[in-house]
């Protein structure tokens, strides 16, 4: 080896490696050249982290997570498909988030302008059960892209393969992690109506000039603004989420009480008894109240959504408007600043 070869810096990561995660599950990570990294597993399509270049946790996972199928992963980003919470007959959720996904090797060209090569596609198409569970046919492809400058891409499309039309409900359920949920506030849901879940879905109109937690919260806003702000004080950090599109946004933490009832939910997730460095807060835009609805053949009856979680960086935030396309496509961008 010469004096050269032995003075040359070690090769860098690659961008996209499939490897092993937990539960023998198998994943894949990806890695931006600044420092930014993300993990996706196969299961679910789920995405269970997404690291800035600091290398600083971005999403909350339970501690208590159980990587086995067929129970989903908790934290992350779940996809919700084909329905959201409990608004419909299928199980919460519905099923997408706890199936095996495949790696798409031929996958469909996305309308999209990056140039990162950390991304990977996936696809799921439902099994023989499954259509027992619910009778329509449908492929759902899946990018998920780590941007230059470490923003986080969702970028989904479902395409209607059967031979009947079909309604659906979905959601990027995302588990954001904050300091301490007490010090944390939500705005933009000012004056809105919501639905509130812990009382049987009934309809109030919100009240304070910005949302801050003191107990369990599970609400679904309707109508809601193009931009919602997550302002975490202690970590001096603001998500800002945009979208195009879907109408509706879901705010939920589950306290003390309830986090202490789920087998795979650490017992700190919002004010208790105990500190701790992980907490969370689930915030997303969804839609209900307005359910898609895609005939047969790549139609569909409802306009193209397109949503994106961002941040400010430098002041500005950016977005882009999707191409009309003859199937659904849903659009999910992440980034964040950090106040100096």
């Amino acid at each position: 080896m010469s004096a050269a070869d032995k003075a040359a810096p070690p090769r860098p990561p690659p961008p996209v490696e499939l490897c092993e995660g937990a539960g023998g599950l198998r994943k894949v990570l990806l890695r931006e050249c600044r420092g930014s990294s993300a993990e996706v597993y196969l299961y679910g399509g789920q995405v269970t982290s997404w690291k800035n270049d600091h290398g600083e946790e971005l999403l909350f996972v339970s501690s208590k997570a159980i990587f086995k199928p067929p129970k989903a992963i908790r934290g992350g980003i779940p996809i919700c498909f084909p329905q959201f919470s409990n608004h419909g007959s299928l199980e919460q959720h519905g099923f997408a988030r706890n199936r095996l996904w495949s790696i798409d090797n031929d996958p469909a060209p996305l309308p999209t302008n990056s140039t990162s090569k950390a991304y990977v596609d996936l696809i799921f198409k439902p099994s023989d059960e499954d259509l027992k569970i619910w009778p329509h046919s449908f492929e759902f492809r899946l990018r998920v892209a780590l941007w230059p400058g470490g923003d986080l891409m969702l970028t989904s499309r479902i395409r209607n393969t059967d031979a009947k039309p079909f309604t659906f409900t979905f959601a990027y359920h995302t588990y954001f992690s904050v300091s301490d949920i007490s010090e944390v506030r939500v705005e933009g849901l000012e004056t809105l109506d919501y639905l509130d879940n812990l009382q049987n879905k009934e309809r109030f109109t919100e009240q304070g000039d910005a949302i801050t937690f003191e107990s369990e919260v599970d609400k679904v806003y309707l109508s809601t603004p193009t931009k919602i702000a997550i302002l975490d004080h202690e970590k001096k950090r603001t998500f800002v989420l945009r979208k195009d599109g879907l109408p509706d946004a879901v705010v939920w933490n589950p306290w003390d009480k309830k986090a202490k009832a789920m087998a795979d939910f650490e017992s700190s997730s919002g004010l208790l008894n105990n500190t701790s460095s992980q907490s969370i807060l689930c915030t997303g835009f969804v839609a209900i109240s307005d359910g898609s609805t895609m005939n047969p053949g790549h139609h569909f009856l409802a306009p193209p959504w397109s949503f994106f979680y961002s941040g400010w960086k430098n002041g500005f935030v950016s977005t882009s408007t999707p191409l009309m396309m003859p199937l659904l496509m849903r659009r999910y961008k992440i980034c964040h600043k950090t106040f100096e």
